[in-house]
């Protein structure tokens, strides 16, 4: 397969319209609906909904540019700070992302003292999934973030980077993470695990994360200094976050059983 598709969806005139921030923003509306529906279930008030969607939208943007700065090209940005607010020239890091939404999470909690952070992760872990499908999708546009070389029948040439069939490692991650996001919104709607504070947290970095460590085998080095590491840097970045995970589901059963966001009213009291 030949893949040359423009990173743009739309142009007109000065206004260009791609296809991953097309994709970014339906990662946000689609997951504000999702946490919407969970979290009115028990009684959350659209204030402190509305409040925790901006809160996450700038803490994981700001993480996401201020990681993939640090973490893949800091002498680049030590040397010239100011070039970090160049968001168009592009760089986003998902690690980055979780630490300043940790950070997000963290204010937001200090302002509604009635949540805990657990109780915030646990529901916003099963709906980060359903970000990750979309924005890898538009990785998969921009032709960026390319797969290793491949003899596979469904091999992708990436027509903008050269003429070689590569795994379509973009797509691998995609639709592993809109697995996990089924798998996660499952048992948070069918089971009692939502009950054990930090248990869907915890599956949701371990698989998150460990998903990232697996397709990272498959895929090129975002940068040359990598090649001298044992694993690539994605991967180093993503063992702390499995064990962060593996460390909340195993005690999970010892915390204190979990109660709603605040006490369910009536339908009427919603409106």
């Amino acid at each position: 397969m030949i893949w040359n598709a423009s990173p743009e969806l739309l142009n007109f005139g000065p206004v260009h319209l791609r296809w991953y921030g097309t994709l970014f923003a339906l990662a946000f509306i689609c997951g504000y609906r999702t946490i919407k529906t969970m979290v009115f279930e028990e009684g959350l008030s659209l204030k402190k909904l509305d409040y925790l969607l901006w809160t996450v939208m700038a803490s994981t943007v700001i993480g996401a540019r201020v990681g993939h700065c640090l973490f893949y090209q800091p002498e680049i940005y030590l040397a010239n700070p100011l070039r970090i607010f160049k968001v168009w020239e592009g760089g986003l890091a998902s690690h980055g992302a979780a630490c300043g939404i940790a950070v997000g999470i963290y204010l937001y909690t200090r302002k509604w003292k009635d949540l805990t952070q657990l109780q915030i992760y646990d529901r916003l872990l099963v709906v980060t999934p359903l970000a990750g499908f979309f924005i890898r999708l538009g990785n998969f546009f921009n032709s960026e973030i390319i797969g290793k070389p491949t003899s596979v029948p469904w091999g992708v040439v990436f027509a903008h980077v050269d003429q070689v069939p590569r795994h379509p490692a973009q797509l691998y991650e995609s639709f592993t993470y809109l697995i996990l996001f089924f798998v996660l919104y499952h048992l948070y709607w069918k089971t009692k695990v939502k009950l054990k504070q930090g248990f869907l947290m915890g599956w949701g970095f371990i698989g998150i994360f460990g998903a990232r460590f697996l397709m990272e085998f498959f895929k090129e080095n975002q940068e040359a200094f990598e090649s001298s590491l044992p694993l690539n840097l994605g991967q180093l970045l993503s063992l702390p976050l499995i064990a962060i995970g593996v460390y909340f589901v195993v005690t999970s059963a010892r915390r204190q059983i979990a109660v709603p966001l605040r006490p369910a009213v009536s339908k009427k009291s919603k409106r």
